[in-house]
């Protein structure tokens, strides 16, 4: 049971992996890498679960929180084109 449940997930790990590679625009390739890092959060809590390891379910969560922010700042890249601050380069800030 636990095998096909791990098959299960690393099949679906594939699949979007598949569909990272062969998307037709940007946002599809982006968005199949952030369901990709959403099934590697579960493939590391149900792997955490099955070993009898509850530390994994903390990595699970900070890897989470890592694949939002660079899900955030890839976005920010391909809509502006740098990484900079976004507003415009006159504005001075006084410290």
């Amino acid at each position: 049971m636990y095998i096909a449940a791990m098959s299960a997930v690393l099949v679906a790990m594939l699949l979007t992996l598949w569909r990272a590679i062969l998307g037709p625009t940007i946002y599809d390739r982006i968005l199949a890498l952030n369901v990709f890092g959403t099934i590697t959060v579960l493939f590391i809590a149900v792997f955490g679960f099955l070993t009898g390891r509850p530390e994994f379910l903390d990595i699970a969560i900070l890897y989470a929180l890592i694949s939002f922010i660079a899900t955030i700042a890839i976005l920010k890249f391909f809509e502006y084109g740098d990484m900079g601050r976004g507003t415009s380069e006159k504005e001075e800030v006084d410290i």
